[in-house]
């Protein structure tokens, strides 16, 4: 693991912690639901940044602690302060959120979001730009931004929540900023599955971990066409998966897996 990366087992607003190649990291101020303030927005950035080219993680799980996800920006630490900055300043801090949104797209490893209690503003972002979500049946998840002035459009969510969830059921969610249900958001498409929350980490982890044992680059190109695909024809999108499957056969697990299947053995995949 690179040092830089051990650097965030310290980070003040979180605690993660590596085992077993999964990235476990808790939102730890419970006090108020586990928002995000300035420098949590940064450092969890940096932190999928930095696991984009750091092999000792090949999968995340991110959740909050002590029955909520996240509550969005601080009130008190983001919200207040933003009112005293000019305009340069308030582009500054919306890119720098939007930075988040980007390093999770952006890094390879499959990223799991375990979901209690309340998904807000930025937590319901995080969510939704996690590539698989586990919520309990108490968790809601709103989209709020409408409710206190701002517009529903903030940190992708008018590219992504709709292809998740459809078009109506988004312009509903990001115009009145009504939270969402456990029901809906599982019937919706928006939750993979509802979990007990006594088992809603374990499963994480369990998911995470099997996540982490699979191949590894072609798991990444996976992620990655996913999000490429979006803005191609069917055409286009058929020849650049044609292009990423050629590159998969390259690789040795490709070649443990035919190994395996002929031996009549789980294949044991390295990442390569």
């Amino acid at each position: 693991m690179s040092e830089d990366l051990l650097a965030m087992y310290e980070a003040s607003h979180f605690r993660f912690e590596v085992d077993d190649g999964v990235g476990v990291i808790i939102l730890d101020r419970p006090e108020r639901k586990n928002p995000l303030t300035f420098a949590s927005y940064r450092e969890l950035a940096r932190l999928f940044r930095l696991a984009a080219t750091d092999d000792s993680v090949q999968a995340f799980v991110i959740t909050g602690s002590e029955g909520n996800f996240c509550s969005g920006g601080d009130v008190h630490e983001i919200i207040g302060p933003l009112l005293s900055r000019n305009s340069k300043g308030l582009l500054e801090f919306t890119s720098m959120t939007g930075e988040l949104v980007k390093a999770m797209r952006g890094c390879g490893q499959p990223i799991v979001a375990a979901m209690d209690g309340v998904a807000a503003g930025a937590g319901a972002i995080i969510a939704m730009a996690s590539d698989i979500r586990l919520a309990t049946p108490q968790c809601s998840v709103a989209f709020l931004f409408t409710r206190v002035g701002l517009a529903g459009c903030d940190m992708g969510a008018c590219a992504m929540l709709p292809r998740l969830i459809g078009f109506g059921r988004a312009s509903e969610l990001l115009l009145t900023g009504r939270a969402m249900t456990a029901e809906e958001g599982f019937a919706w498409g928006f939750h993979n599955r509802i979990v007990a929350a006594e088992d809603l980490l374990a499963e994480a982890i369990a998911l995470a971990r099997r996540l982490a044992r699979g191949p590894r680059f072609a798991h990444a190109l996976t992620k990655r066409m996913l999000g490429m695909e979006w803005a191609m024809g069917v055409e286009e999108a058929i020849e650049a998966e044609a292009i990423a499957q050629a590159l998969c056969m390259t690789t040795g697990d490709f070649r443990r897996a035919y190994e395996a299947f002929v031996a009549k053995r789980k294949p044991v995949f390295e990442g390569e």
